[in-house]
């Protein structure tokens, strides 16, 4: 995992409890209640999804729910914003999905 763990000025930092969740159907590793977006990002993980019209990867921008950049699909809880959404052990994760055109009301092609 990818994280700071004794920081210079902050110190070390408290246990916390470990769960595990799947992005894509790969088997990962978190801490309970943290952001979705923070557990993928210790994880190497930097693409939640794709550009509607290019294609092109996009992932954590804004961080405070603002944005629609990092959005997710849960099992169970449709389509998330991942900075926002504090993981669960067990939890089933999915690439980020288009969503609907707002004058059709479907998803883009």
């Amino acid at each position: 995992m990818e994280r700071i763990d004794d920081h210079p000025i902050l110190g070390r930092k408290p246990l916390r409890e470990t769960v595990s969740f799947t992005f894509n159907g790969k088997p990962m590793k978190g801490y309970r209640g943290e952001p979705l977006a923070a557990a993928l990002l210790a994880a190497g993980i930097r693409t939640l999804r794709k550009h509607e019209e290019s294609g092109s990867p996009r992932g954590l921008y804004c961080g405070i729910g603002h944005c629609m950049e990092c959005r997710l699909s849960v099992q169970g809880k449709g389509i998330v914003r991942s900075c926002l959404t504090p993981l669960e052990d067990g939890m089933n994760v999915f690439e980020g999905q288009r969503l609907p055109n707002e004058i059709t009301g479907r998803t883009l092609p």
